[in-house]
This record gives structure tokens, C-alpha cells and sequence, in this order.
């Protein structure tokens, strides 16, 4: 008997300068992220992200994304904060491509147009929240602050489908990021908030389609927690529904 195909998982890649087993620059994604959508049972399929001169044609987007039948957006550096309406960017902004930016903010506007099941993922979730004219903090203010190379529990709202998926009222989450929402999106709602406050996970208020977004990398330990493998269950349950 034939099983059924794995729904197929967009995963726009992450620009490389240096890949040494490829000797040149390449396009990667990390591979805990794209075992957790395996084990999941989707197909994660990493993209090309194609924006010459930081510009994408938005209806080229679309069909590219019109045969997937979910996306991730991963983490990675940070957005241009001109993309957000800063004027000026921090120090500390790092690993900016503009080519990259234009691409993930088409790709998640596209993905939400036509509700394609979505996971957006640390600098994911920041790609929808200015997507959608949001704003963020720059910096949380230097190593004291900043979430980067950290596990926190993150406190999760009752009732919310985050809840819902880890099963949970609170998670261990693993972090890695100096930034995080200040304004939030328009039809956004926050889910999840560490003990300081930072805005840990978001959702759509209008519950057109399926969308989560953590400001955490559950790919980090989903292999050892059941709720952050959930995730990923969870949204290729959701890709084989819509499929």
C-alpha cells in the first residue's frame, strides 16, 4: 500500500558566505529545522530567495508558493530596520541582506494573502510583524538583556492555539536574539511573553488560516521535547488539511 505524500514545507534559504564541505558561498538551512519538519512528516523544501537589487516581483512569489502546501520562515539576521520605518539602524544590527529582506517580507505577505498554513520562527516572526506594520526594538540592551544562547520558561496565554499544541501553559524555550517586538502587527495578538516581558510568540486575531509565530528556536531541542516538536507537528498537520 502506497502511503500518502508528505505535504510538501517551503523553507526559504539563509545566505552562507562560507560553507566549507561547498567550498564557495551557499544557500543553507539549519538541519535541526529541517529534521523537525521531517519527523513531522512534511517534506521541507528549501527555496531560493530571489530579489535582485533587494525587489521581488510579488506575483512571481506567489506562484512559486502556489505549489507548497505550507511555509517556514526561519531564523537568521537581522531585518533592515528601514523595512520597519526606523531611521536609523543600531549598532548592533548584524547580517543584513537586503536581497534576503525583500524576499522573506514577499514570501510571508504571500503566504498570509493566501493562507498557506505558517510558521514563522524568530527573525520569521519579526518578518511577519513588520509585514503586517509592526515595529522592533533594535536592541534589547547589550548581553545583560538580550536572549542569545539562553533557555528560559516563556509563560503561554490559556486558550490561544499555541496553548492548544504544546499541550502546555508554560514552555522551555531556547533563544537566540537581541531583538524583539515593539509595536505589535495589525490583527496580531501576543501568546507568549518571557518573565521580562520580551514578546515570545504571536497569532492572528482573525483566524484566517493557519499561523504561529515564536520568537524562540524550537528546532533547537524539538528532538528532546515533546512540545516544541509539536510545532512542527502541528503545522504539517495543518499543510496536509489544506493540501
Amino acid at each position: 500500500m502506497t502511503s500518502a505524500p508528505r505535504p510538501l514545507i517551503a523553507v526559504p534559504a539563509r545566505f552562507s558566505a562560507t560553507t566549507s564541505a561547498l567550498r564557495y558561498a551557499a544557500e543553507v538551512n539549519a538541519r535541526a529545522l529541517i529534521e523537525a519538519v521531517w519527523r513531522a512528516g512534511g517534506e521541507p523544501v528549501t527555496i531560493h530567495p530571489h530579489a535582485p537589487g533587494g525587489t521581488c516581483d510579488p506575483a512571481e512569489v506567489a506562484a512559486r508558493l502556489d505549489r507548497f502546501d505550507g511555509v517556514l520562515l526561519p531564523g537568521g539576521g537581522d531585518i533592515a530596520p528601514h523595512r520597519y520605518g526606523a531611521a536609523d539602524a543600531h549598532e548592533t544590527v548584524y547580517d543584513v541582506d537586503d536581497e534576503q529582506d525583500a524576499f522573506d517580507l514577499e514570501v510571508a505577505r504571500q503566504a498570509l494573502a493566501a493562507r498557506l498554513p505558517l510558521l514563522a520562527i524568530c527573525r520569521g516572526l519579526q518578518v511577519v510583524n513588520t509585514v503586517l506594520g509592526g515595529t522592533l526594538h533594535q536592541d534589547m540592551g547589550g548581553p545583560e538583556h538580550e536572549h542569545r544562547h539562553l533557555r528560559h520558561p516563556v509563560t503561554l496565554t490559556g486558550g490561544s492555539a499555541l496553548a492548544r499544541i504544546t499541550r502546555a501553559d508554560k514552555v522551555e524555550a531556547s533563544c537566540y536574539h537581541h531583538q524583539h517586538i515593539d509595536r505589535l502587527g495589525s490583527g496580531l495578538t501576543v501568546t507568549a511573553r518571557a518573565a521580562d516581558g520580551t514578546v515570545e510568540a504571536v497569532e492572528r486575531t482573525d483566524a484566517a488560516g493557519w499561523f504561529v509565530g515564536v520568537q524562540w528556536h524550537p528546532e533547537d531541542t524539538a528532538h528532546e521535547d515533546p512540545a516544541q516538536q509539536l510545532l512542527f507537528d502541528a503545522l504539517v498537520h495543518a499543510a496536509r488539511r489544506t493540501g
